[in-house]
Parts: structure tokens; C-alpha cells; sequence
């Protein structure tokens, strides 16, 4: 054996961590972020998270069904709120628990947007940042994965996340037309 042989028999190979979904998402502008958010998703393995969460539900009864089906959480204020991710290259798993109420997603890139999977709908994300935050504006929603219903009805779903005061911070709302404000929930998560 020739000692260049011997010295690559005996090389480790290395190689790189691959990305995780938000990293391929977002690309480039991930590494600009502030650092409670690129903590949060970067997420490899499991993690747990714990914060605060103001819950406010929509009155009218068709946003009532809606949540319920999305399996949604019930009007609170100042609830406990933790969640779990599990996270790998392919994917995401985020288990919220909202005061005792429990609400899972999976998550995932395909095609440059982020594809979040909420009990029966799946929803396509457009992320962009801007001054420090992640914007999520709906791109498409379909039933079961497959049944594909019209984006503009839900156009106003929208997710914001940003650091405030060295604090990770989030801000979900939807609403629908004709009926109103399904959900708007906020607030802030820290590692558990």
C-alpha cells in the first residue's frame, strides 16, 4: 500500500450538517436573523420550548367548526404554553400544549416553501424576513393533501415571528370571509 492510499484508508469523512427546513426555506437570509430565532429553528433532534401564549377565538359559529376541526385551541389569556419539536433535514414535528390543550403540526420544504400540515388541511407558506422578523403569507391550502381549495380565502393567515428583548416572539392570526376572525394567538417561548 502506497502511503497516499494508507493516508485515505485512514481519512475520516466528514461531512456537512444538513439544513434544516426553515435553513432551506429560507436560505441565505436565515443567517441574518436575530439569535432566539435562528436557536429556535435550528432545531436538530428534539427540543422543548416554554412560554406564554393570549388565545382570542372567533365568535361566529362557522369559525367555531373551522377551529374545532383544525383542532385549534380555546380562547385563554396569560396560558402556559410549551411545545416540543422534533426536527431532522426532512422534516419537522411541532407539539404545542396551550394550557392543557394540545395541537400538532408537521413540517416540511418542498419547492422552496414551507408546507405545514395541521390535522385535515395542509397549508404552502411563502416566507420572507424582513427587519429582523419571518413572515409567513399563505401561497396555497389543501384538504387531505390533495383536494385543493381556493388560496384567496385564505389570505389572511398569517404568521409573524421576531426577537423582542433577547426573547423569541410569535403572532398567528387567521380570518375568513364572511366569517370573521377564526384565531389570533401570541406570545413568547424560551428554551425549557
Amino acid at each position: 500500500m502506497t502511503s497516499s492510499s494508507a493516508a485515505a484508508s485512514s481519512a475520516t469523512v466528514v461531512s456537512a450538517v444538513e439544513p434544516t427546513v426553515f435553513q432551506q426555506v429560507l436560505r441565505a437570509p436565515f443567517f441574518n436573523l436575530p439569535d432566539s430565532l435562528r436557536a429556535l429553528h435550528s432545531i436538530r433532534g428534539h427540543a422543548t420550548y416554554a412560554g406564554r401564549v393570549d388565545v382570542e377565538r372567533g365568535r361566529h359559529p362557522l369559525a367555531r367548526l373551522c377551529a374545532a376541526i383544525a383542532g385549534l385551541p380555546p380562547a385563554m389569556m396569560d396560558a402556559p404554553l410549551r411545545m416540543e419539536f422534533t426536527a431532522t433535514a426532512k422534516g419537522e414535528t411541532w407539539r404545542r400544549d396551550f394550557g392543557g390543550h394540545p395541537m400538532t403540526s408537521r413540517l416540511k420544504c418542498r419547492n422552496g416553501l414551507l408546507r405545514e400540515r395541521l390535522g385535515p388541511i395542509q397549508f404552502r407558506f411563502l416566507l420572507h424576513t424582513a427587519d429582523g422578523a419571518i413572515y409567513w403569507n399563505v401561497e396555497g391550502v389543501r384538504l387531505l393533501g390533495v383536494l385543493p381549495l381556493p388560496t384567496g380565502v385564505f389570505g389572511r393567515v398569517q404568521c409573524r415571528e421576531r426577537e423582542h428583548a433577547g426573547r423569541y416572539e410569535f403572532r398567528v392570526e387567521a380570518s375568513l370571509p364572511l366569517v370573521g376572525p377564526l384565531i389570533r394567538y401570541e406570545g413568547w417561548l424560551e428554551p425549557a
